[in-house]
């Protein structure tokens, strides 16, 4: 088969089943902007060293710049427009933008993706937690200070959500 040949890639984005033609070697970063519309997933180095393309693929952070758009079939894929309506995506979307760590917003998309996935299996990451689960993401403007404090007060947040729960 020649990569000009189109396959049919079930595709379930966000909640949202999509049965679209793809090139066999079409990424899927490429269909979900360039095909869905889903512009909030960035391309940037096309490398998978940046982060900016990072989802969540059945609850997994996972470059989508190096992801065969294929062999994503039939699996739960989460842009950061998906995130931006689940509770804890979106709790995570508001800490970065109350703390003042979106500044280009070019990293944001990914680093809301691997940090949701981390909050999702750790739910009051330490510090270093937190480092260690956006050492994969590039981010040029902020320093990451004000990412690393925004998540910092969420995880108190959400440690003391989950005692006053207990409590009660």
């Amino acid at each position: 088969m020649s990569t000009s040949e189109k396959i049919v890639a079930r595709l379930r984005v966000n909640g949202e089943d999509n049965e679209i033609l793809v090139a066999p070697d079409a990424t899927l970063v490429t269909v979900l902007r360039d095909q869905l519309g889903l512009t909030g997933t960035k391309r940037g180095c096309n490398q998978g060293v940046c982060g900016a393309c990072t989802v969540l693929i059945d609850g997994v952070a996972a470059r989508s710049c190096l992801t065969l758009a294929a062999l994503a079939q039939d699996r739960d894929i989460v842009t950061v427009e998906g995130l931006r309506d689940d509770d804890l995506g979106g709790r995570v979307i508001r800490a970065l933008v109350e703390g003042a760590a979106v500044q280009c917003g070019f990293c944001t998309p990914g680093m809301v993706a691997v940090l949701t996935e981390l909050l999702e299996r750790e739910a009051a990451p330490t510090l270093d937690e937190i480092r260690e689960g956006i050492s994969g993401n590039i981010c040029r403007c902020t320093g990451y200070r004000k990412i690393l404090d925004a998540m910092v007060h969420l995880a108190g947040e959400l440690r003391e959500a989950r005692a006053s729960r207990v409590a009660s």
